[in-house]
């Protein structure tokens, strides 16, 4: 069975809605760069902060790295959503020996894709999107496949994407150089943290 191409179907629908406004979960500077590059010329993007998995002080260090980004390139509003790790440990209880990239990785992204979608809605978004399919460690498919789920129902439509194709990747490393942005050696809990 073949995949979608979702990069292409990202695109196309950049070049179709124009000017659509979208609701961006960011992860983190590194990886919301080389996506807001892409689609900043498309969509007027606000950049949600909205990672209940990340602990501080890694939490307030990425967010402040996303809002200097922000203001050095203009590409996005941000929407901070700040919240208590609690979310997060609710979400995945009895999941913590999990291993990366499985069953409780999902459950992170399906609940911070659901907060997006949820505030997406609210604020009267055409699109909701996430960064994380830039990371060549995600599972695109499965990210847009939750994504797809958590927007039946509402207005804002979900935009599929796999950020990593057309070297995004990369990309987000040239930009990191470029706006001497603090890259992470790791996800984001505690979890990923100990692996």
């Amino acid at each position: 069975m073949n995949r979608p191409n979702y990069n292409e179907i990202c695109m196309k629908t950049a070049e179709e809605h124009r000017g659509s406004r979208l609701l961006l979960h960011c992860c983190c500077a590194p990886c919301s760069s080389a996506c807001m590059e892409r689609l900043h010329e498309y969509f007027r993007i606000t950049a949600l902060f909205y990672n209940p998995n990340i602990e501080d002080p890694e939490y307030t260090h990425r967010k402040n790295e996303l809002i200097r980004l922000l203001k050095e390139t203009g590409w996005a509003d941000i929407m901070e959503c700040d919240s208590p790790t609690g979310e997060y440990y609710d979400a995945v209880r009895g999941l913590e020996g999990e291993p990366e990239g499985g069953k409780r990785c999902m459950k992170c992204f399906e609940l911070r894709l659901k907060k997006t979608a949820e505030l997406a809605n609210a604020g009267g978004y055409d699109y909701f999107t996430t960064t994380l399919t830039l990371s060549p460690l995600k599972n695109a498919a499965a990210i847009n496949e939750i994504g797809e789920r958590v927007a039946q129902g509402g207005r804002a439509k979900w935009l599929p994407s796999d950020f990593k194709k057309q070297n995004g990747y990369l990309e987000s490393i040239r930009l990191s150089e470029q706006y001497n942005l603090y890259r992470q050696s790791f996800c984001g809990c505690v979890f990923s943290k100990n692996s």
